[in-house]
C-alpha cells in the first residue's frame, strides 16, 4: 500500500507535472523522499523557498500549465508567502504543498507552529488542511482543479505524519486534471450595445493588457476596423506590441507619452483584458467599453458606460461582424505620428554616450534586446530594469516577458528564471536585475550553478534603490535610506562558478554582453550604470513639479549639491549636447 506522499506525486505526475521546486525540511521528508523514489518528476533544489514559489510562478507563466512548489512546516512554507502572492495576482496556476506540524501538536504552541490555512487564504482560490490520509485525495484533487480552472493559487496543508500514512488506491485520481477550453463571450444583446458606441465614434483608442494573450490577429483586426490606435498596459506589451501597425506604446508610470496621449484624446475607451490600475492616466470624458473574463474586475478603475464579460478572443471575434469600419483615421494617424516622435526620442538614449562614464541603463537596455535571441525569455526586477526593459525591449510574438508586474516585489528577476530556464533548459533566458533585487536573494545565485542552468544575468549596477530615490524626489524628499554599498558582482559570480564579467566603459558593454549570452552555462554581467538616470512618467503633475522643485531645494540645504550637480549633468546636460 503506497503513501499518501506517494498518491500525491503520482496524481501530479499523471496532470503533467513533472518537477517541483522547494527546500527540504523533516516535516517535508515524505514528500521528497516519494519524489526521490518516483520516475518521471524532479525535486528542483532552491535555497529559498521565497524563491521556489517564484519559480513555480515563472514556469506556470510560460507554460499556461500547473507547476508546484513545497516548503516545509513553519518559516519553510512561510517563506513561500511572497512568491505566491506574485502567482496569484499574476492570475497563473501554481500548487504549493505546505508541511505542517504533528496534527496532535496543532493548537499547543508547538515548535514552528502557524496556521497556514490561514496564512494562505489572502493569496490563493484555494487553501484546505488534510487532517487525514481519507481527506487526502479528494482535497488533493479540489486543489489542482481550483488552480488550473480559476488561474491561481491553491494551497494544500499537510501533516508531516500524513505523508507518511499508508492510503489505499481507491478514491485517489484516475484521470488527470487539465483546464477545460470553453468559448466565453457576452450575449448578442450586449454586443450590438458595443457595436452601437464603436459606431457612434471615430475618436477610438484600445487600451490591451494580459488578456489580449492568443487574440493578436483579433486585436489587428479590430483596430483596423475602428482606425483606433492600440495602447498596452505593461503586461501586455509581449502579447501586443508585435507585428502591429497600430501600436502606440505603453502608457503608465514606465510608458510612453503617446500612449498616455493616445488614450486622453480618445472619446471612447475599449479596454480589453487590462486591469490598468493608475486611475490618474485614465480620461476624463470618454465613453468607456470594458471586457474582461472576470465580471468583478468591470469598472473597478474607472467608471464605464458598458462592461462585457468575456475573454477577448471570443468577445472581439463575436463583435467584429457587428461592426463598420471607421472612414476616418485622423485620430489614429495623429497617435501614430506621435508615437513615431516618441519612439525616436527614446532610441535616441540607448546610445554610447560618447564613452561617458557611468554608462546609460537605456544603452543596456537597447544592446540585450539586440543581442538576445529572437526566442529568448526575459525577466525584470521591479524597479528601474522594469522601466528600461518596458521601453527597451523589442517583442516579437516569440520572445517573452516575465515580471512582479501587479504584485510589485523586488528580487524577483532571478527566481523567475530559475523557473523559465527549468522549464526550458535548450531556451536563451535573460534576467534582468536590480543590484537591490539580486542581493535580497542573492543565495539563489549558487542554484544556477547546482541546478546547471545557463541563465544569463545583467545587473544594472547604480549603488541604489534607484526607483525608490525617483519616488522620492517626485515627493520632494531628500534621498535617504537608498544606498548600496555593493560588492564586484562579476567576482562574486566568479566565486561561485559562474562567468562573470564587470563593466564600467560603454565601449566594453557590447562584447560583454555577446560573450555572456554565447557562454555555455551560468553569466553574469556587472554593469556599473548612472545612478541619476531619471524615468520621468508621460504625465508629471503639479505636485510632482513642486516635489522636485523642494527635493532640490532640500538637497542643496542638506549639503548634497553635488547630488543635484549629477543629476542635471546625467539628465539635462547630456541631452543638450545631444
Amino acid at each position: 500500500m503506497a503513501t499518501v506522499a506517494d498518491h500525491i506525486i503520482a496524481a501530479l505526475s499523471m496532470s503533467g507535472v513533472s518537477r517541483v521546486y522547494g527546500l527540504p525540511g523533516d516535516s517535508l521528508n515524505g514528500f521528497t523522499d516519494a519524489i526521490r523514489r518516483a520516475d518521471g518528476i524532479t525535486w528542483e533544489h532552491v535555497r529559498h523557498e521565497e524563491t521556489a514559489a517564484f519559480a513555480a510562478a515563472s514556469e506556470a507563466a510560460l507554460t499556461g500549465q500547473l507547476a508546484v512548489c513545497a516548503g516545509s512546516c513553519g518559516p519553510g512554507n512561510l517563506h513561500l508567502i511572497n512568491g505566491l502572492f506574485d502567482a496569484q495576482r499574476s492570475g497563473v496556476p501554481v500548487l504549493a504543498v505546505a508541511a505542517h506540524i504533528p496534527l496532535a501538536e496543532v493548537g499547543s504552541g508547538y515548535f514552528q507552529e502557524t496556521r497556514p490555512q490561514e496564512l494562505f487564504k489572502e493569496c490563493s482560490v484555494y487553501a484546505e488542511l488534510v487532517s487525514s490520509p481519507e481527506t487526502a485525495p479528494r482535497i488533493v484533487e479540489m486543489a489542482m482543479r481550483a488552480a488550473v480552472e480559476e488561474r491561481g493559487v491553491a494551497v494544500v496543508v499537510i501533516p508531516g505524519e500524513v505523508f507518511l500514512s499508508r492510503s489505499e488506491d481507491r478514491g485517489w485520481l484516475s484521470r488527470p486534471i487539465v483546464a477545460t477550453r470553453s468559448v466565453l463571450r457576452p450575449d448578442d444583446e450586449s454586443l450590438r450595445a458595443a457595436a452601437e458606441i464603436l459606431g457612434r465614434s471615430s475618436r477610438i483608442t484600445i487600451l490591451g493588457g494580459a488578456g489580449c494573450a492568443g487574440a493578436h490577429d483579433e486585436l489587428i483586426r479590430l483596430a483596423e476596423t475602428l482606425q483606433a490606435p492600440v495602447v498596452h498596459a505593461l503586461r501586455g506589451k509581449e502579447h501586443i506590441e508585435y507585428d502591429n501597425p497600430y501600436d502606440v506604446g505603453m502608457t503608465g508610470l514606465l510608458g510612453f507619452a503617446s500612449g498616455y496621449k493616445a488614450i486622453r484624446e480618445a472619446e471612447v475607451l475599449l479596454m480589453l483584458g487590462t486591469d490598468f490600475p493608475y486611475r490618474q492616466f485614465y480620461p476624463e470624458d470618454a465613453t468607456i467599453v470594458q471586457v474582461d473574463v472576470r465580471g468583478r474586475q468591470l469598472g473597478r478603475r474607472v467608471p464605464i458606460d458598458l462592461g462585457l464579460v468575456g475573454t477577448v478572443k471570443d468577445t472581439v471575434a463575436a463583435l467584429l461582424p457587428l461592426l463598420r469600419r471607421n472612414e476616418s483615421s485622423e485620430h489614429l494617424d495623429r497617435a501614430v505620428k506621435h508615437y513615431r516622435k516618441t519612439r525616436k526620442s527614446l532610441d535616441a538614449l540607448a546610445v554610447n554616450d560618447r564613452d561617458h562614464t557611468p554608462i546609460r541603463p537605456e544603452y543596456v537596455a537597447g544592446l540585450v534586446d539586440r543581442l538576445a535571441a529572437d526566442d529568448a525569455v526575459f525577466t525584470v526586477d521591479v524597479g528601474s530594469p522594469v522601466v528600461w526593459a518596458s521601453r527597451y525591449l523589442t517583442m516579437n510574438g516569440r520572445r517573452r516577458l516575465v515580471g512582479s508586474f501587479t504584485h510589485g516585489t523586488m528580487a524577483c528577476a532571478l527566481p523567475h528564471a530559475i523557473g523559465a530556464q527549468t522549464a526550458d533548459r535548450g531556451r536563451q533566458v535573460v534576467a534582468l536585475a536590480g543590484d537591490g533585487g539580486l542581493t535580497m536573494l542573492f543565495g539563489d545565485l549558487i542554484t544556477l550553478t547546482q541546478n546547471k542552468l545557463p541563465v544569463k544575468i545583467v545587473v544594472f549596477n547604480n549603488s541604489s534603490l534607484n526607483f525608490v530615490e525617483l519616488e522620492m524626489k517626485a515627493a520632494g524628499i531628500v534621498n535617504f535610506g537608498t544606498e548600496l554599498h555593493n560588492p564586484d558582482f562579476a567576482a562574486v559570480a566568479r566565486a561561485l562558478g559562474i562567468h562573470g564579467r564587470r563593466v564600467e566603459r560603454p565601449a566594453e558593454l557590447e562584447e560583454a554582453l555577446a560573450e555572456a549570452f554565447a557562454h555555455d552555462g551560468p553569466a553574469l554581467v556587472d554593469v556599473v550604470v548612472a545612478r541619476q538616470e531619471l524615468s520621468i512618467p508621460p504625465a508629471i503633475s503639479a505636485e510632482q513639479t513642486k516635489g522636485f522643485a523642494l527635493y532640490a531645494i532640500r538637497t542643496i540645504l542638506a549639503g548634497r549639491a553635488d547630488e543635484l550637480l549629477d543629476l542635471v549633468t546625467t539628465n539635462v546636460a547630456r541631452r543638450i549636447l545631444d
